[in-house]
C-alpha cells in the first residue's frame, strides 16, 4: 500500500505540472485581460499616457512580457513558496480572498453530499429489491429526469415556481434586504433561507446518477450466489438485503463518496452563479471574465489538485474496504 501510494502521487506531481502549464498557457493566449482594461481606463484620464505605454508599463509589473515559459517557472517558484499573488479582481491577496468565500462552498457542497446520500441510497435499493414494479420504474424515470435536466435549467424552473410564482424565496443573493437589522440567529436563519434553492439544486441534479448507480450494483450483488444460499438457508429477505447484499453495494459506493469528497472546497460555479452565492465558485467566475490571471491560476491549479487527490482517495479507498483486492 505504502509503495502505491507513494508511486500515485508522484504521477500526480507529474501531471499536475502538465496541466498547470497548459492551464498557464491558455490565461496567457486569451485574447483581453484585466490588463488591457486597466491600461484602457487609465490612458483616458486627462494627460494621461497611452493607451500602448500603460499596457507596456502593467505587463512589465505583473511579468506578462516575458516569453509563456519563462513566466510560467516564475509562476511556479512563487507557488511552491505559496506566494499567489494578488488579485486583479478583488484588489487583494489571493489568499485572503480564497479563505472569505470557501467557507460557504464547503457548508453548501457538504448539506448537498450528505442530501445525497440519504436520498439516492435508500431509493437505489428500494428500485434494485423491486425490480420491473411501479416503483422501480418511477425511480428511474426520477433518475433519468435529474441526470438530464442542465443545471441552468432546473435552477431556473426552481426560482420562478418558488421565488417568482410563490415568493418563498428571494431570486438571488445570500441575504436580505433586512439583514443588518436582524440578531446573530435571525442572520445566520436569512442566510439558511437563501441557501434552501441553491442547495436543492445541487441535491437533486447528482442523485440521479448516484441513484442509478447504487441500483445497477445491487442488482448484481442481489444475483450472486452466496445471496442465492444466504435465502436457501431460509434468511429473512430483509437481512438477506441489508445484512449481505448491501454491505457489497456500500464497496463501489464508498469510492465515489471519497472521491467525491475533495470537490466539498471546489464549490458550483453555475449554481453559484446563477443564484448570485458568493462562494468560491462565483467568485472564480467573476475574476475569469475580467481577466484575473492571478485568482484564475490559483483556482485551476486548486481544482486540478483536488481531482487528483479524489483520485488517490478513491483507489485507496476500494483496497480498504474490500479485502479482496491487493496493491502491489
Amino acid at each position: 500500500m505504502r509503495n502505491f501510494i507513494i508511486k500515485r502521487i508522484i504521477m500526480s506531481i507529474g501531471i499536475l505540472f502538465c496541466v498547470t502549464l497548459i492551464i498557464y498557457t491558455l490565461i496567457r493566449c486569451l485574447p483581453s485581460s484585466y490588463v488591457e482594461s486597466m491600461a484602457m481606463q487609465l490612458s483616458s484620464a486627462p494627460g494621461a499616457k497611452s493607451y500602448d505605454e500603460w499596457l507596456a508599463q502593467l505587463n512589465a509589473s505583473y511579468g506578462l512580457d516575458q516569453p509563456i515559459l519563462v513566466g510560467y517557472v516564475g509562476w511556479l517558484g512563487d507557488f511552491f513558496q505559496g506566494k499567489f499573488g494578488d488579485s486583479w479582481k478583488w484588489t487583494m491577496p489571493v489568499m485572503d480572498k480564497f479563505r472569505s468565500v470557501i467557507g460557504l462552498s464547503f457548508v453548501m457542497g457538504a448539506i448537498s453530499l450528505v442530501l445525497q446520500l440519504i436520498i439516492a441510497i435508500p431509493l437505489g435499493i428500494i428500485a434494485a429489491t423491486k425490480q420491473y414494479s411501479k416503483a422501480d420504474y418511477a425511480i428511474t424515470a426520477g433518475a433519468l429526469v435529474g441526470i438530464s435536466l442542465p443545471t441552468f435549467f432546473f435552477a431556473t424552473l426552481l426560482k420562478l415556481a418558488f421565488a417568482v410564482k410563490l415568493g418563498w424565496f428571494d431570486t438571488h443573493g445570500l441575504v436580505g434586504r433586512n439583514y443588518a437589522q436582524l440578531d446573530a440567529m435571525g442572520q445566520l436563519l436569512d442566510k439558511a433561507h437563501h441557501l434552501v434553492l441553491p442547495i436543492a439544486t445541487l441535491t437533486i441534479i447528482s442523485i440521479g446518477s448516484l441513484m442509478r448507480y447504487t441500483r445497477t450494483n445491487m442488482l448484481e450483488v442481489l444475483n450472486a450466489d452466496y445471496i442465492r444460499t444466504a435465502r436457501a438457508k431460509g434468511l429473512s429477505e430483509r437481512k438477506v438485503i441489508y445484512h449481505h447484499a448491501f454491505r457489497n453495494t456500500l464497496i463501489p459506493l464508498v469510492t465515489i463518496v471519497g472521491g467525491s469528497l475533495p470537490g466539498l472546497f471546489s464549490g458550483a460555479l453555475i449554481t453559484e452563479t446563477l443564484f448570485s452565492i458568493p462562494g468560491i465558485g462565483f467568485t472564480s467566475y467573476q475574476s475569469m471574465i475580467v481577466g484575473d490571471i492571478p485568482f484564475t491560476m490559483f483556482y485551476l491549479t486548486f481544482i486540478a489538485i483536488l481531482i487528483l487527490t479524489g483520485n488517490l482517495i478513491s483507489d485507496i479507498l476500494y483496497a480498504v474496504v474490500d479485502p479482496r483486492v491487493r496493491l502491489a
